[in-house]
């Protein structure tokens, strides 16, 4: 019997076209991101990216919205060192900023864990405490130079029933930038409070209960487990805070319109007074090309310091 030997023909694979991709921009989801996105993104440009550059371009010119521009070069950038009401207007910024950054992130903090540990009607609470930050500051700020009237004001009249004769806060040198200060502590702890709250909300309770079962004390639980897990919210809170401070305008205007002397007056509005009251656009938008560059410096060198403090639980 005769056996077939001949190697069997395969058919060839059908051959697949490659076909290419289709690209990502053009792609649904890709389009319906950008159409989320372009409202803000066109808000930016135009109420952010926009008056920046507008700023440097206005900044080499000498300009008092009424005549012509013409060209200054760097003149108005070298106006700033001789300055001395400049140099105020920043020391002043600075201060404030100093003092009433941790005041505030102390404040919000100590709420939050206190409405954190079973605080009945915790809802109520939340919603009052951040009343203060809803609130618009022109009508706080009003609020607060009743309280603060020298004779019949309500704060001396509480430091009165201690023994203790109260200052005239806004018109005194020493006391006018803690008036300010007190006022805006008050007026930004909800924001910190319910961002702290929604992170203390956050950490796993079985943290806590085996801390509790090695013998961990209160203060050492937050210490090594509260802070580093509550760290993203602190550092994000801290970040706002200050660009948020360094940018003080409302409350100095019309508390104490930067008085008394230049004691209260802010950077932000030393810039409104150059170019809105004096007319002197190109000095006014060097001014705020420093501040800018400030508050970007400091941001900075807060993203790069986090690296070091910031735990992310991944």
């Amino acid at each position: 019997m005769a056996v077939d030997t001949a190697p069997a023909v395969t058919a060839p694979a059908p051959s697949h076209q490659s076909s290419n991709p289709t690209p990502r921009w053009r792609s649904r989801e890709a389009l319906t991101a950008w159409l989320f996105i372009l409202p803000s993104l066109i808000g930016f440009l135009i109420f952010t990216a926009g008056p920046v550059v507008a700023a440097g371009v206005i900044s080499l010119l000498n300009w008092n919205l009424f005549s012509s521009p013409t060209w200054a070069g760097l003149h108005n950038f070298a106006r700033l060192g001789p300055d001395p009401t400049f140099w105020s207007a920043l020391g002043n910024t600075a201060y404030f900023t100093l003092v009433s950054v941790p005041l505030t992130i102390a404040v919000s903090l100590a709420l939050a864990l206190l409405l954190n540990h079973g605080v009945r009607r915790i809802a109520i609470f939340r919603s009052l405490l951040l009343l203060p930050y809803a609130t618009i500051t022109v009508a706080v700020a009003f609020v607060w130079i009743w309280l603060y009237i020298p004779h019949d004001g309500l704060v001396n009249a509480v430091l009165g029933w201690f023994g203790i004769n109260g200052p005239t806060w806004l018109i005194s040198d020493n006391w006018a930038m803690p008036a300010l200060i007190q006022m805006s502590v008050w007026k930004s702890f909800g924001f910190g409070m319910v961002v702290f709250l929604a992170g203390l909300q956050a950490i796993p309770q079985q943290l806590y209960e085996a801390g509790r079962v090695d013998g961990t004390s209160p203060w050492n639980s937050f210490r090594h487990i509260t802070l580093p897990m509550l760290s993203p919210a602190l550092f994000f809170v801290i970040v706002t805070s200050v660009i948020g401070s360094f940018q003080v305008f409302d409350q100095a205007l019309i508390m104490t319109n930067g008085g008394p002397g230049t004691r209260t007056t802010t950077l932000v509005m030393y810039i409104y007074r150059t170019g809105f009251e004096n007319y002197d656009q190109g000095y006014a938008a060097a001014q705020s090309l420093v501040l800018f560059a400030f508050i970007v410096v400091i941001t900075a060198g807060q993203f790069l310091f986090q690296r070091r403090l910031v735990h992310y639980d991944n």
